[in-house]
């Protein structure tokens, strides 16, 4: 998978939030096999003791970083939680969440596009965390992004894919442009499920973190990943609405008892 040029392994990214202790954090990641991780910009840019030893931990892991904008509600904030970022990690990655709902933390997409735009033209490589609507993705495209990320449902729910149908078209409508499903999956099945639609990657957090065992979550997902990608590019059958038998009965030779 190709990430704005950069060449990625794995196509499960993970977050770094929530985790027991920084030990399962490290093991579980370790088992995801994920070659990105989230990190939060703002629990970074606090520092102190435990930032440092959380950051050796990543460095430590030889993963790429991808921070983001968690907690941004403007596109001023977001922008400039996004030039830290860069200062901080040193890459022009940044996944952009502009929220516009406390409840559901759905995003604010008018914002959204808008801090994309900006971001865009200043050079950064943004990967905007939005919704499952079509003509936002849209504009976040035209905005410069090559990488969009559709939420399959709010952040930290489980309910996994909401709307298929959705997803769907996004899919169809955008072949050239990588989509990452962004939030809502909670078990490897909603995963597996993503990467049959054809989705290039997905990204998740509190269902590998908030398991009673991080790591065996972690490799439950990633195997659940591997196994979604390869049944899209094998081909998955057509569903019917009728029965069709899988063994042929033409040519099958029927025995009658002698009368």
């Amino acid at each position: 998978m190709q990430l704005y040029g950069q060449e990625v392994a794995s196509r499960l990214l993970v977050g770094t939030a929530l985790y027991p202790s920084p030990a399962v954090m490290e093991r579980a990641i370790q088992a995801s096999g994920a070659g990105i991780v989230t990190v939060s910009v703002r629990r970074e840019a606090g520092g102190g003791r435990s930032g440092d030893a959380f950051w050796r931990i990543i460095q430590s892991l030889g993963v790429k970083v991808l921070p983001n904008t968690a907690g941004c509600r403007t596109v001023k904030e977001a922008v400039a939680t996004a030039e830290l970022a860069r200062e901080l990690f040193a890459t022009p990655w940044i996944k952009l969440e502009v929220i516009g709902d406390d409840e559901t933390l759905q995003p604010d997409v008018v914002g959204l596009v808008e801090a994309a735009g900006i971001l865009c033209r200043d050079g950064f490589e943004v990967f905007p965390y939005t919704t499952e609507d079509l003509s936002v993705a849209s504009r976040l495209v035209e905005a410069g992004c090559r990488v969009v990320m559709p939420w399959a449902s709010p952040i930290g729910s489980g309910q996994g894919i909401v709307s298929r149908s959705a997803l769907q078209t996004l899919r169809s409508r955008l072949p050239d442009v990588t989509l990452i499903v962004d939030a809502g999956l909670g078990a490897p099945s909603h995963a597996a499920e993503a990467m049959e639609l054809g989705y290039d990657a997905v990204l998740l957090n509190t269902a590998i973190a908030k398991a009673d065992d991080p790591v065996a979550m972690a490799r439950g997902f990633a195997l659940a990943v591997e196994a979604g990608r390869l049944a899209h590019e094998a081909g998955l059958m057509p569903q019917r609405d009728f029965a069709s038998p899988s063994t042929p009965v033409v040519g099958t030779p029927f025995w009658h008892a002698a009368g």
